[in-house]
């Protein structure tokens, strides 16, 4: 690569804030003394952001929210970190931040201590955005309520759930993996949420002739959490607890909006402790932007280095054609690709 290719290259990045998940990630390059840089906008959640920094005698970076007449000011938590250019990526200044209004363009002001280099990586880990309640209660994070879409009024989707809860006029018993508790349910409501069950009942098959589904691969827990999806009660916690066993009921049942929730859901909160096997679920269920998101999150975010005893154990039983896009994408980053 030339010395302009190169400037160019750094150019192109100076300004451009990488982001997955609930992480942010700009990288400072050929920072002289008495400057002044502002990032381009990048997007978290519902608001586009912008950091800035400066050094001088005293410097400073801010985060904050583009002004917005669509989206209330959010209300963030997050971690802001400083760290050492790659490959050590070593914090030397850090900021934690707790339920803080980022009503303006001053947003959040953070007076660094220690002496800036000229290459360093600003790091945010965004804890939790809220927005305040527009009946004047707490506020709401942002995060929970993208995660299921109500598919008919309160009333409504409470009537479905008595008929579940209450076993009104159930037609149909399901066998959920080693459970003694068999779960009763309506035909009608399964049918109109599944091809798959809607094309049992249609035919002559064993579980239409026995009015019995047996869902040997969900334990009794997770099938309750997937029918209280089909009728609509499912609680967010309860989602989220079973969400990778969603997935795998959405995939099995061809449930569209089921599969697309739990992507979308899984992609909120990766961390150290499950990117490896959100990585494996996201190219057996062909998630892209899943495996998108765990690719940056270990490679472009360095927390493959956080993880490597880990990362041993993965090499061993991943699918090799995941483990050879993984370090194709190692060498992309470390050839500066």
């Amino acid at each position: 690569m030339t010395e302009s290719e190169k400037l160019m290259k750094d150019c192109g990045y100076s300004f451009r804030v990488e982001t997955t998940c609930r992480l942010a990630q700009w990288t400072i390059l050929n920072l002289p003394s008495s400057t002044y840089r502002k990032s381009d906008p990048f997007t978290v959640a519902t608001w586009n952001w912008h950091l800035s920094v400066e050094k001088n005698r005293v410097s400073c970076v801010k985060l904050y929210p583009q002004h917005s007449t669509h989206h209330s000011p959010p209300i963030a938590s997050f971690v802001l970190s400083l760290l050492t250019s790659l490959p050590d990526r070593k914090p030397f200044a850090l900021s934690e931040v707790k339920d803080k209004l980022l009503a303006t363009t001053e947003g959040f002001v953070w007076i660094i201590d220690v002496p800036l280099p000229s290459n360093f990586i600003i790091h945010i880990h965004f804890l939790d955005l809220k927005t305040a309640s527009p009946n004047g209660g707490e506020p709401c994070s942002v995060w929970p309520k993208r995660i299921l879409h109500q598919k008919s009024n309160a009333s409504h989707l409470n009537s479905l759930g008595r008929m579940l809860t209450e076993g009104i006029h159930t037609d149909i018993t399901i066998n959920a993996n080693e459970s003694d508790e068999p779960i009763r349910a309506h035909r009608a409501v399964l049918a109109a949420s599944s091809p798959v069950f809607r094309s049992m009942f249609s035919h002559n098959l064993k579980e239409n002739d026995l009015s019995t589904i047996n869902i040997s691969d969900m334990s009794i827990q997770a099938c309750q959490a997937f029918l209280s999806y089909l009728y609509g009660t499912i609680k967010d916690e309860e989602f989220r607890v079973h969400r990778l066993s969603l997935l795998h009921a959405a995939d099995k049942y061809d449930i569209c909006e089921l599969r697309e929730a739990c992507h979308e859901s899984l992609l909120e909160d990766i961390d150290s402790s499950n990117v490896l096997e959100r990585l494996q679920k996201a190219s057996l269920y062909q998630l892209p932007k899943l495996k998108s998101s765990c690719m940056q999150y270990l490679v472009r975010f360095g927390k493959l280095f956080d993880i490597r005893d880990d990362f041993f154990g993965f090499l061993q039983s991943a699918d090799r054609d995941l483990i050879s896009e993984l370090f194709h994408e190692v060498l992309n980053v470390s050839t500066g690709l």
